[in-house]
């Protein structure tokens, strides 16, 4: 459930593919990264220890090769795009995933003297630079080119679940792959329901907006107002609704050694104040922006207070129904849901094995529930159509909000630039789940896609798409 899109960052101890029409400069730092892509690019493991245990022996045990190889796979390899910066013993360079459409920022220092051992890479996920814009595809070539990038994805199996593509409220693209139950060949359909991780918070956000826009939330009003016996004193009274909606108060993650612990116990909203709500905030209230899982708690527990219901019922009446949406909610593990799917991660195993134990026991506030692409496209045209707030408060709901990375998140919405396209919406990942939707008023399209595999599976997807999506 913890993602940030514009400033999300890889550190990977890795060099890049050199493109044949551009060139690493011939230098020690230049000609380390040459030696090293070939042999990352095959994708041999014995190679790819061989190298490191040559040219990068601080970091050339197992676990480093290991690594090395499940990035290989993960990316499909780099295509050097530009070098930046060059020196004898540092080179910078943007570099693009061969397998979608991210661009990277490495930079990597070898030793001054013979042989010049690799010292540092570090490679980071950026945002596509000016001058690499792609081309706006009519929506024919989108669908054509949509479909052979997932079919691409699905090969390497780096994707599995569904997609959909919806213009001006129809389906113009809905296809599922892959398998929901690996172990009895189950297929993904459009109708699977996926563990959608912090796409929940868009609920939440609609529901607190909802809440304010009734005039029974005030949204500069502190947490205490509403939590009248909120442990932490400094939280209650110095850390807005607001903030708690921008991920500016400061109140911290819930995932952590007392999760692992506490896991199956955390079974309601007041379960986690009870473990976590004697924290102090991290940093001034208001001041710097920090992704906050409890935070979103902390607004299913004032919706919960302001509303007399459970947070559960009250976004299924007041969103889930009024959009449709028959597919969606955050129901128990331990109840059984049709048409569920089952995740699957790599993320603590080589093999993929299923997500079981790294589930809480039910989805909250701040994320976990499940849906279908189908019930996130009724959501997306029940929002922009204003059935579930009006104008006004639908764009205050989806604009970028001062203090936050770029102004890219509004509340409980990240907000971005698509190849020069305002969209607004919200992914969701964790271990065995990712899901993306995206939402682009201007040219009436949303992208929905989900899937039961590790993250970035859904961002290739989804960028892929809304990179490329006419511009009318």
């Amino acid at each position: 459930m913890r993602r940030s899109k514009l400033t999300a960052s890889l550190l990977v101890v890795l060099c890049v593919v050199c493109a044949a029409q551009t060139q690493f400069p011939d230098t020690p730092a230049g000609r380390q990264c040459a030696a090293w892509l070939e042999t990352f690019n095959r994708g041999d493991r014995a190679a790819l220890k061989e190298f490191r245990q040559k040219n990068y022996p601080s970091k050339a045990q197992d676990q480093d090769v290991d690594r090395e190889l499940d990035f290989r796979q993960r990316t499909g390899g780099f295509e050097l795009k530009k070098i930046e910066d060059s020196a004898p013993t540092k080179v910078s360079a943007l570099v693009q995933e061969r397998s979608s459409d991210q661009f990277a920022r490495l930079t990597m220092t070898v030793q001054s003297d013979e042989p010049h051992l690799i010292t540092s890479i570090e490679l980071r996920a950026i945002p596509r630079p000016e001058g690499f814009a792609l081309p706006h595809l009519s929506q024919n070539e989108l669908v054509a080119a949509t479909r052979k990038q997932v079919e691409s994805e699905v090969a390497a199996d780096r994707f599995a679940g569904a997609v959909l593509i919806e213009k001006d409220g129809k389906p113009v693209f809905a296809e599922a792959y892959g398998l929901a139950d690996r172990e009895h060949k189950t297929p993904n359909t459009v109708k699977t329901r996926f563990r959608i991780g912090s796409m929940n918070k868009m609920f939440t956000a609609v529901a607190t907006l909802q809440l304010a826009q009734s005039g029974k939330v005030d949204l500069q009003a502190p947490v205490g107002k509403y939590l009248t016996d909120y442990p932490n004193k400094e939280v209650a009274s110095k850390v807005t609704i607001q903030q708690l909606l921008t991920h500016t108060g400061g109140t911290g993650d819930i995932f952590g050694p007392d999760f692992d612990t506490h896991r199956l116990e955390l079974r309601t909203l007041q379960d986690y104040i009870n473990l976590y709500g004697g924290r102090a905030p991290m940093f001034e209230p208001g001041t710097k922006w920090e992704y906050s899982n409890y935070g979103f708690i902390l607004l299913g527990a004032i919706i919960e207070k302001v509303s007399g219901k459970s947070y559960y019922d009250y976004v299924h009446e007041h969103i889930f129904v009024p959009a449709g949406m028959t597919s969606t909610a955050s129901d128990p593990e331990d109840k059984g849901v049709s048409e569920r799917s089952i995740g699957y991660t790599k993320m603590d195993s080589p093999e993929l094995k299923p997500n079981t134990d790294t589930l809480p026991y039910r989805g909250t506030s701040a994320g976990g529930g499940y849906s279908t692409v189908e019930d996130l496209a009724r959501f997306a045209d029940a929002l922009t159509s204003h059935k579930l707030l009006d104008a006004k408060y639908t764009e205050m709901l989806t604009t970028g909000k001062p203090g936050t990375p770029d102004n890219s998140y509004g509340y409980g919405f990240e907000v971005s630039n698509e190849n020069g396209a305002r969209c607004f919406g919200h992914g969701g990942g964790a271990p065995g789940m990712n899901g993306d939707l995206k939402i682009c008023p201007a040219s009436g399209y949303v992208v929905a896609v989900l899937a039961n595999l590790d993250p970035p599976a859904v961002r290739r997807v989804s960028d892929f798409i809304t990179n490329r999506l006419p511009e009318k």
